[in-house]
């Protein structure tokens, strides 16, 4: 009997099979992805069922961030967690110190 081939979904422009490791995210948006038309002053309408199942209410502060792969459109609240999900593990402290005693030795060098 033959076995059917798994599906694939493109990612990045990349080819990638269904038990290959895809980023948190993708599942989810892939899953609830809506198209919307910017209007004649730049505005965006966000479908009323995505508004519904978010609570967003008018008035709500959405951040807009650009990536090397597209725009993304979070909530203040989305975009914290974001951050410090990619933060997480850092030490940011160290790099901060390093990166001022580096630039305190090239002075004192000059």
């Amino acid at each position: 009997m033959m076995q059917e081939p798994k599906s694939h979904a493109t990612y990045s422009g990349e080819h990638i099979a269904d038990d290959q490791t895809r980023p948190k995210w993708y599942a989810h948006i892939m899953s609830g992805t809506h198209t919307v038309t910017v209007g004649d002053r730049g505005r965006l309408v966000v479908p009323a069922d995505v508004r519904e199942r978010l609570g967003l209410t008018a008035g709500t502060v959405l951040v807009l961030v650009e990536t090397p792969d597209g725009i993304v459109l979070l909530t203040r609240d989305q975009l914290r967690q974001r951050v410090r999900e990619e933060l997480r593990g850092a030490d940011l402290v160290t790099a901060l110190l390093s990166g001022r005693r580096d630039a305190a030795q090239r002075e004192d060098a000059a």
